[in-house]
């Protein structure tokens, strides 16, 4: 979900990754170009001008930044609803290609909404960031964003290559709602579905072939994501089926979220929507698909607004075979441990469910409206289900440790655990019991400020980590803004960044922690987690603690409905 808290998958994420272990090691040497622009990268097909002045307008900067980088074909024409295809990165005959100014982001993808003007088609681009005395053969861990929510301009890993200098950072756009994930029986069979996902892979396929010559290690790569970001990391994770070797070592996935995923009658539902609002017929299907390929963008935009928010996402595609990016649902694939060994953080905003409940505290007064409201997210789930989860949470009382002082309390814990409180923990504990080393889990919580102003009463909400981890981003539709710190959020935000950066580049948050921070134990010795929490004024100026993050075990109530929406059954009925 994106930060508008009911798109899935129509907007961007943030990824860090590492090379896979068959990487080319190889490395070819092109001639040092200069340009007045910039610092030049040349990478023997083409060559980048980037920009080594900070946010601030201060010249000769710390980080150098290089954007709008093309990672495939622009998915146009021929090209639309098709899996991404290669660039042509042949070097130039004299090893001198022409100079491309690089620095500023390009266009991000069209939207959901979708407006003509506001995003691009030709949109398969990423951007990097490196500190600016990075040079190839410095071999630093590749660290970045590219699968969080909103455009890659609303998610600047700036902030994370200033704090630290031993790391490079890579964002990407991915196409997404119908351009990314229209589904077809053609477009599964062939390979060409999930073309969102696939350019997510495309994207950090590049990293493998290009990345040296930002000063970065291919062999030291780690992807994160919040949301449906985060859905998209344990998707790369389960992908194929865990059959083929990944471009990452590691991934962080916060508050996962997507589903229910559409099943074939679905989609084809979803198709004529489609094709009526962009004046196409519907069948036969390749003359539909043609059509579409050459309709217009304003054809292409009407299509995107006449359909129904998060519908067209991420969805089984197992009639392509060995080609088949999802073979199952997710929580399938790893319920049989059918993903990548790679290592793992994951975790979740304490309210996320708040915003994803339904409704407001008026509204959910009721257990009536606690069996109705939470689940219109969810209409496969049967009474019989919603009578057996209601069962695991007690209703609200205002007897001493009582868990729930609300029905709101109740259904939003709820709300969140049917997967975006659970769906981290569910992956963890899959990948201890395969064997995996490195996996650690946290809750977050600290809220946004700016959302919290809006909703007072939705507390930590969904999102309110990436507001301290990308400089109090908050955005809307392609547009950002960034509030600025004050002391102690800019001390978690550090604090955060050093965490999350740690595990990044070297498998454990603890590492490469700031000073004065509390270990973050693995997930598997205390079954626990790390609570990151913005101290107090008066605390942080009374103990000279940063923050008032602390580890923490997990509640046996949240590991037994979490293991009641992992089970089979249920996850059958949910589609995730």
């Amino acid at each position: 979900m994106n930060i508008l808290a009911h798109l899935l998958l129509t907007t961007l994420l943030s990824t860090t990754a590492l090379a896979s272990p068959s990487s080319n090691n190889t490395t070819t040497h092109y001639p040092a170009l200069t340009s007045p622009l910039g610092p030049v990268i040349n990478l023997g097909y083409a060559a980048y001008a980037g920009n080594t002045t900070t946010p601030t307008g201060e010249a000769n900067g710390t980080v150098a930044f290089f954007g709008g980088i093309p990672y495939a074909q622009p998915p146009v024409g021929e090209l639309r609803f098709r899996a991404p295809q290669p660039l042509d990165e042949t070097p130039a005959s004299d090893g001198k290609p022409q100079v491309v100014d690089a620095r500023n982001f390009g266009p991000a993808c069209l939207q959901q909404p979708a407006v003509v003007g506001v995003g691009s088609e030709d949109c398969l681009l990423l951007n990097v960031w490196k500190p600016s005395n990075a040079s190839e053969g410095d071999n630093l861990p590749v660290v970045g964003g590219g699968f969080y929510a909103g455009t890659t301009q609303g998610f600047p890993l700036y902030p994370w290559v200033t704090q630290d200098q031993q790391i490079v950072g890579v964002s990407m756009g991915y196409r997404l709602s119908v351009p990314g994930f229209l589904a077809t029986p053609s477009l599964l069979a062939s390979g060409d579905g999930n073309a969102g996902l696939r350019d997510q892979r495309a994207a950090l396929d590049w990293v493998q072939r290009n990345i040296r010559s930002f000063g970065g290690d291919p062999q030291n790569v780690a992807i994160a994501g919040e949301s449906a970001g985060g859905a998209s990391v344990v998707m790369q994770i389960a992908a194929y089926g865990g059959q083929r070797e990944v471009p990452f070592r590691r991934g962080t996935g916060q508050s996962i979220g997507f589903g229910p995923m559409m099943n074939d009658t679905q989609n084809a539902e979803l198709f004529a929507n489609i094709t009526q609002w962009a004046g196409c017929p519907s069948s036969p299907e390749s003359t539909a698909l043609a059509c579409l390929r050459t309709a217009s963008l304003g054809a292409l935009v009407s299509a995107i607004n006449h359909t129904p928010l998060g519908a067209v996402s991420p969805t089984v595609d197992a009639a392509a075979g060995a080609d088949a990016f999802l073979p199952d649902r997710p929580s399938r694939l790893i319920a049989q441990g059918k993903f990548a060994s790679v290592g793992f953080t994951g975790g979740h905003c304490s309210n996320d469910g708040r915003t994803f409940v339904g409704g407001a505290p008026e509204d959910l007064q009721t257990e009536e409206e606690v069996a109705s409201v939470p689940f219109k997210r969810w209409p496969g789930v049967t009474n019989e289900t919603i009578q057996e989860a209601l069962a695991l949470y007690p209703p609200p009382s205002n007897a001493s440790g009582a868990e729930f002082s609300s029905e709101y309390d109740r259904a939003s814990i709820m709300a969140g655990d049917v997967i975006f409180t659970c769906m981290d923990w569910f992956l963890a504990e899959q990948m201890m019991r395969k064997g995996v080393q490195d996996v650690y889990a946290f809750q977050w919580n600290a809220p946004d400020p700016v959302l919290l102003k809006a909703a007072p009463y939705e507390g930590t909400m969904h999102t309110s980590d990436i507001y301290f981890l990308f400089e109090g981003t908050s955005a809307d539709n392609a547009g950002f803004t960034f509030t600025p710190f004050n002391s102690t959020e800019l001390a978690l935000s550090q604090t955060a960044i050093a965490y999350w950066t740690s595990f990044a580049s070297t498998g454990s948050p603890s590492t490469l922690r700031l000073p004065g921070s509390p270990e973050w134990l693995a997930f598997a010795p205390g079954y626990g987690r790390m609570v990151l929490t913005e101290a107090t004024t008066a605390t942080a100026n009374a103990t000279g603690a940063g923050t008032a993050s602390a580890w923490e075990a997990f509640g046996d109530a949240h590991v037994e409905r979490c293991l009641f929406w992992m089970r089979e059954d249920v996850t059958a009925q949910t589609a995730v």
